[in-house]
C-alpha cells in the first residue's frame, strides 16, 4: 500500500522544482479522500471493510518479520556457528604458524653454543667483571647489574607489580566500610574466614610469635646485604611478606591491622616506588650528561656502600612485601 505512493524525496523535489501537477494531485487526493470520522458516518460497512484490510496487512506484515527472524535465527544457530568456528579456527591457526616460524627463524638465527663471540661472551659481560666494583661498589655483581647498569628493567619490573596490586584491589576489593558500618559482603567475608580458619589454635600462635620476628628481621637483613652477598629487595621482600601471611594466618586481620592496614601499604607501595624513580631519574640524568653524579660509593663490602643500590634495594624489597601481602588478603577475604 504504501509502496505505490511516491517517495518523500520525489515529493519533495517535485515541490521545490515548482512542479505544479505533483502538487494539485496530491492536494486533489488528500481532499477527495475522507476522513476516518465521516466514512464511518456514511458507510460503517465500507470503514469496517476497510479497517479489516489493514489489520490484514498488519499481520500479514508481522508474520513476514517473524518468519524473517526465525530464518535468520536458525542461519546463526546452525549453519553461522558452525561458520564462525571454523573462521576462529583458521585464524588461530595462521596466527601460532607465524608464531611458530618466528620462533623458528630467530632460534637458526642464534650463533651457536659455546662460541666466542656470542653476546654472553662480548664486552659486556666482561665491562660487568672488569669494572663492575670500582664502577658500582657491589660486592654482588647481580645487584650491580640489576640496580646500576639495567635499573631502568628493575624500574619496569617494579611498576608492573605495583599495577598489579592496583588491580588486584580493584578486582577483589569488597568496597570501602567503617567498622561502626561494615558492609553485607564484608560481614559475610568475615564470617567465611572465621568459620573455615578459626583464630583459636595455640601451636601455631606460639610459632607465629617466636617465628615472624625473626623472619622479617631476616627479611630485612636479606634486604640491606643484597650489594653485598646473595639476595637483594625481591627475595628479602618475597621472606618479609611471608611473616606477615604467617601473622595473619596466625592472629587474623583484626590484630594484623593494628598495625599493618590497607591504607598503610598502599603508601609504602606509593613512596617507594616513586623513591625508586626519582633517585634512578638523578642518576640517568648525569649519567646520559656524563656528570658526576656526587655520590659516593663507599668502601666495597661495608654495608653503606655501593650508593644508590642499597636505597634502591630496601624500596624493591617494600614493594614485594606489600604486594605479596596484598595478593594474600584479597584473594582470601576481599579485604585487608
Amino acid at each position: 500500500m504504501t509502496n505505490k505512493q511516491p517517495s518523500l524525496l520525489k515529493r519533495f523535489l517535485g515541490w521545490m522544482n515548482d512542479d505544479e501537477s505533483t502538487l494539485d494531485r496530491e492536494l486533489t487526493q488528500r481532499l477527495s479522500t475522507p476522513s476516518e470520522e465521516s466514512l464511518r458516518e456514511l458507510s460503517p460497512e465500507e470503514f469496517d471493510a476497510r479497517e479489516a484490510r489493514e489489520e490484514k496487512q498488519r499481520e500479514d506484515l508481522y508474520l513476514a518479520e517473524q518468519e524473517q527472524f526465525n530464518r535468520i535465527h536458525n542461519w546463526a544457530t546452525h549453519k553461522g556457528v558452525a561458520v564462525l568456528n571454523w573462521v576462529y579456527r583458521g585464524l588461530a591457526l595462521l596466527v601460532c604458524s607465524f608464531i611458530i616460524l618466528f620462533l623458528l627463524r630467530t632460534a637458526v638465527a642464534l650463533p651457536p653454543f659455546g662460541a666466542e663471540d656470542n653476546p654472553y661472551n662480548n664486552e659486556v659481560s666482561q665491562r660487568y667483571i672488569e669494572s663492575g666494583i670500582q664502577e658500582t661498589g657491589a660486592i654482588n655483581f647481580v645487584a650491580g647489574m640489576i640496580l646500576d647498569y639495567r635499573a631502568f628493567d628493575t624500574f619496569g619490573e617494579s611498576t608492573v607489580l605495583f599495577v598489579a596490586a592496583c588491580s588486584v584491589i580493584m578486582l577483589l576489593k569488597l568496597g570501602d566500610h567503617s567498622a561502626e558500618h561494615p558492609s553485607a559482603a564484608m560481614l559475610e567475608a568475615e564470617f567465611d574466614d572465621r568459620h573455615h580458619e578459626p583464630k583459636n589454635d595455640e601451636v601455631l600462635q606460639l610459632a607465629a610469635k617466636v617465628l615472624v620476628p625473626v623472619i622479617l628481621l631476616f627479611g630485612f637483613y636479606i634486604v640491606l646485604n643484597g650489594h653485598l652477598s646473595p639476595g637483594g629487595g625481591f627475595s628479602g621482600g618475597a621472606v618479609m611478606g611471608a611473616g606477615l601471611m604467617l601473622y595473619l594466618n596466625a592472629f587474623g586481620f583484626e590484630k594484623t591491622s593494628r598495625f599493618f592496614t590497607y591504607k598503610l601499604s598502599r603508601w609504602i607501595s606509593y613512596l617507594a616506588l616513586m623513591t625508586y624513580a626519582g633517585l634512578k631519574s638523578y642518576s640517568f640524568f648525569t649519567g646520559a650528561n656524563h656528570l658526576a653524579s656526587g655520590i659516593p660509593l663507599g668502601i666495597p663490602g661495608a654495608i653503606l656502600s655501593s650508593g644508590l643500590i642499597l636505597p634502591l634495594n630496601v624500596c624493591v624489597g617494600l614493594i614485594v612485601m606489600c604486594t605479596m601481602y596484598t595478593f594474600y588478603s584479597l584473594f582470601r577475604k576481599g579485604g585487608m
